[in-house]
């Protein structure tokens, strides 16, 4: 264990986790249709299936070494073939610049993820190579174990999921503020009750940004107080086709409370 944690350390502090060469911008909405500036959040990835010949985005995820991705459990299937787009903007270029399509050599599903629950939605990918980072490819940070943020803490998300409730997927990334809502409130009665666990993470809510489908797997992207950025939340589930309900904000799996799963596995 030791020896990964040490390389995975040395990756992060070698490509600065976390510290997007170019810069996002900070007002962007992410159902509204908003676009990221390209290449601003370079450890989001495409997860593609493959059906027909034809690759077809399904999730999101974040790129947090390089050979590993970070996305939903329910986000994939052992039935599927699947391949990882890094560094892309607009999912309709093909060979966009600064962009390379890398095939999945495992996966690994949370031993204890209920579809029906939507508990421990949380999985691993490992790639088939590593990659090399650069200005448009490079890894997000890992948030501490066991770590939370106070209500209505600034956190983004990011992916092409549909631009508005039953709209189009985006071709080009999207962003939006989605501020931390506590734990206390996100269960409350009139907000998601006994459906929020305290492995999950609730943020927006406010009945004008959110995710949506398609963004399932990306990252709540929260920036620290050093000013690099950690994944801190895995888009798991929200108010269905409504993307967008009032009092009923995106929940992600949180993931500085699957910190030792996630290096028990990139042991493997």
């Amino acid at each position: 264990m030791l020896g990964i944690t040490v390389l995975t350390a040395l990756l992060a502090c070698a490509s600065g986790c976390g510290v997007p060469r170019i810069q996002p911008n900070l007002s962007a909405r992410v159902v509204g249709g908003d676009d990221a500036v390209p290449h601003s959040w370079p450890w989001q990835i495409s997860l593609q299936y493959l059906k027909d010949n034809t690759w077809t985005h399904t999730c999101g995820g974040t790129l947090i070494a390089s050979n590993f991705v970070l996305t939903a459990a329910h986000c994939v299937s052992n039935t599927l073939t699947y391949r990882v787009g890094l560094g892309k903007n607009n999912l309709e270029v093909e060979d966009e610049a600064g962009s390379l399509f890398v095939a999945v050599d495992t996966i690994y599903v949370h031993e204890q993820w209920d579809p029906f629950l939507l508990c421990d939605d949380i999985a691993l990918i490992k790639l088939a190579e590593h990659v090399e980072l650069s200005d448009t490819i490079q890894v997000a940070c890992l948030p501490e174990e066991g770590s939370l943020l106070p209500q209505d803490y600034p956190c983004y998300v990011t992916g092409w999921g549909r631009l508005w409730t039953n709209g189009p997927g985006a071709a080009e990334l999207q962003q939006g503020l989605q501020p931390v809502v506590d734990h206390a409130t996100c269960t409350g009665r009139d907000w998601w009750g006994s459906a929020v666990q305290d492995t999950m993470v609730c943020a927006g809510g406010d009945g004008v940004i959110s995710a949506c489908s398609e963004d399932s797997g990306g990252p709540l992207n929260c920036q620290t107080e050093k000013g690099s950025w950690e994944v801190f939340g895995v888009v798991s589930f929200g108010p269905g086709l409504d993307c967008n309900t009032f009092q009923k904000p995106t929940v992600f799996t949180r993931v500085s409370a699957y910190i030792d799963w996630i290096h028990q596995k990139m042991q493997l």
